[in-house]
């Protein structure tokens, strides 16, 4: 008579493995709004700095931002516009990816406009960039207006 084996090492391994990925795959919605909210953040700040001394704000766009192809005034209108506008939308999940990468986009001009960048904020800059990625591929998940937006959207159309 054939005695079953006990599974083995690579069997129970596999087993647990399969348990942690779905107890990963669980905290997904959280991660994601715990990004969304950490981003929104950084760039909100930044708006809200860059209006409570307009004045100095130009002069950044004039003296050390260099925009390329944008007057400094235009820049720094649209930058602060941007900055303002778009965490909203990503805090609350509304058009997520459209806010993520609009985000992205103004963190690689503020990268290539300001010409020695020290390391560390260039590091910021790129933490920002991956979870602004991270938005973009996987979007801003089931704790989101998206997830209830698009959807109802989609049958009026």
């Amino acid at each position: 008579m054939n005695t079953p084996r006990p599974p083995s090492l690579l069997s129970r391994l596999w087993v647990v493995g399969e348990l942690a990925i779905h107890g990963l795959d669980a905290l997904r919605p959280a991660a994601q709004l715990v990004a969304r909210w950490f981003i929104a953040g950084v760039f909100f700040r930044s708006g809200l700095t860059k209006i409570a001394d307009w004045e100095t704000t130009v002069a950044l766009f004039t003296d050390e931002y260099h925009v390329p192809l944008l007057s400094p005034a235009l820049a720094a209108a649209l930058g602060t516009s941007a900055e303002l506008m778009l965490p909203a939308l990503i805090l609350f999940g509304l058009a997520g990816r459209f806010a993520a990468a609009g985000l992205f986009i103004l963190n690689i001009v503020a990268v290539i406009s300001v010409e020695d960048m020290p390391i560390p904020a260039l590091q910021q800059h790129i933490f920002w960039g991956s979870v602004l990625v991270g938005l973009l591929l996987w979007g801003p998940g089931r704790w989101s207006l998206d997830r209830f937006v698009w959807p109802w959207l989609r049958q009026r159309v």
